[in-house]
């Protein structure tokens, strides 16, 4: 959602403002380009970051060669009214280089669940069996993993009807884990248990 403050290019050098793009999902600040009115103009009605580019010296819309666009989700404008922050959804790699940012960051949550669902990925596609666990339990397919995670959450129940604290937490990291698991085997990540939250959230 686009707030109600105006964009103030007359006090922008060359009427360029700087507009710094985040990834909405994971917050991640993804690159920093600049826009004149044209460019913000273009941007909000093909729902694509568009840029005013400086060494080109004209219009230029993010992924127009690569297929990587930036597909507009929300515009806010600062307090002073002179520089944007434009959340988008990429669809690959920002940078030329081929990285996720152009600061060669990994785009992604700042989280130790986000870190976890990475390992489990690793793990999955190592296939070393014997000094992984995660390895493993891929290698013994979607219905143990299933059984597992039905085993823990039996352990969560019971534990939760005690008083013994550190038991509770315990078994219930066991099934969060398990629960990544899962979801990996299944093609989704906990993103996509988030998305369906927010959804119903709007409802």
């Amino acid at each position: 959602m686009e707030n109600t403050l105006t964009i103030n290019f007359e006090k922008a050098h060359d009427g360029l403002v700087p507009a710094i793009i985040q990834d909405h999902t994971t917050a991640k600040v993804l690159m920093l380009g600049y826009m004149n009115q044209e460019a913000l103009d273009k941007t909000k009605t093909e729902g694509k970051v568009t840029f005013f580019s400086r060494s080109k010296g004209r219009l230029w819309t993010k992924g127009e060669q690569s297929g990587n666009f930036l597909l507009l989700k929300e515009i806010a404008v600062d307090c002073d009214k002179d520089t944007l922050l434009i959340k988008a959804e990429p669809l690959g790699p920002v940078c030329h280089t081929g990285a996720d940012t152009c600061w060669d960051e990994k785009n992604h949550r700042e989280d130790f669940l986000a870190t976890l669902e990475e390992i489990i990925e690793q793990r999955r596609h190592e296939g070393n069996v014997e000094g992984s666990y995660i390895a493993r339990l891929f290698g013994q397919g979607i219905n143990k993993i299933a059984q597992k995670v039905g085993e823990e959450a039996i352990e969560v129940v019971i534990e939760a009807k005690d008083h013994d604290e550190k038991l509770f937490l315990n078994e219930s990291a066991d099934l969060m884990f398990h629960f990544l698991i899962l979801l990996n085997a299944k093609g989704y990540n906990l993103q996509d248990v988030t998305n369906v939250l927010q959804e119903r959230h709007k409802k």
